[in-house]
């Protein structure tokens, strides 16, 4: 038997096996050796099994493995998908944005925002490629916030190419302008909650409106309202976003119970991945979100053009 970090303590684990292929003479003259990758099923006193991610389940004898070792699982599906493929998600949350494309970039501005302007919604999508020079793309950026009044934001991946070009010519970080694109199935988010539980306080409601592919769930007591929140589709991906309870309700389970709501919908509508943007210093809701089964995906920056 070689030398190698397998044996009964892998079962279940995914594994890199080179084993030797008995009869066969490898390219030096030497036996032939082949490696598998895939799921260690099963170690008996003579053998083991490993379920490759295509293909029938292989039986390997001990005394043919020649290295071996533990390897990280594969991301899932979900994690493989490009940045700039997983923010375009956000795009359709907002059905009143004003945008306009430059190449992959997208500028978005909303006319007459309600109450605290929102950041996705007022500023560059800056990531993948623009379709000209990044100089004339900044240029385009500035002009376009500018003639409507507005401060120039670009939102970027984290160490990307563009946001090491904008902090070199002049653009700064944006306060509190750190988010985390945190990615989960929605069933394994529904298994959690329904794990988690909850009830609706004495005299309150849960109600769900959807407008389209968008939602509004609140949990009210009367004209009261408790807490909220709001979720956008987009193909078989379900965004949540502005989710808040009020400060006298807090630690309730109410923010779940919102959750519930809308998840139900995503789910009824075919969604297979829920996503959510988390500041980085809100650790509360880091947590909060992990134990839901999310998982980062990236890091977006905002920064801004005095």
């Amino acid at each position: 038997m070689g030398q190698h970090l397998l044996g009964p303590h892998v079962v279940g684990q995914r594994v890199v096996v080179r084993r030797l292929l008995r009869g066969e003479t490898g390219p030096s003259g030497g036996p032939a050796m082949t490696d598998l990758l895939g799921i260690c099923t099963a170690w008996e006193d003579r053998t083991c099994t490993i379920a490759p991610e295509e293909g029938d389940p292989v039986v390997i004898a001990l005394a043919d493995i020649v290295s071996g070792k533990p390897v990280p699982p594969r991301p899932s599906v979900r994690q493989r998908v490009g940045v700039r493929e997983a923010e375009g998600h956000a795009l359709a949350l907002w059905p009143d944005v004003e945008q306009e494309a430059l190449g992959e970039w997208v500028l978005r501005t909303v006319a007459q925002p309600v109450g605290r302007p929102l950041k996705r919604a007022n500023s560059c999508l800056a990531m993948g490629e623009p379709d000209r020079p990044l100089a004339e793309a900044a240029d385009a950026v500035l002009s376009f916030y500018r003639e409507r009044g507005r401060t120039p934001l670009a939102q970027v991946e984290a160490g990307s190419p563009a946001e090491s070009w904008l902090l070199a010519h002049g653009w700064t970080a944006y306060p509190s302008g750190e988010t985390a694109f945190e990615l989960a199935s929605v069933a394994r988010v529904r298994r959690a909650r329904r794990a988690i539980g909850g009830t609706l306080p004495d005299g309150a409601r849960a109600t769900l409106e959807v407008d389209g592919p968008r939602a509004l769930a609140e949990v009210r007591r009367g004209d009261e309202l408790l807490a909220s929140g709001r979720a956008g589709l987009d193909g078989d991906w379900v965004g949540l976003h502005s989710l808040h309870v009020e400060e006298a309700h807090r630690r309730r389970g109410l923010a779940g119970l919102v959750l519930d709501e809308l998840l139900e919908l995503a789910a009824e509508r075919g969604a297979t991945t829920a996503w959510v943007h988390v500041e980085t210093d809100n650790e509360p809701a880091r947590v909060l979100w992990r134990g839901l089964g999310f998982a980062t995906h990236h890091v977006a920056r905002y920064l801004q053009a005095d």
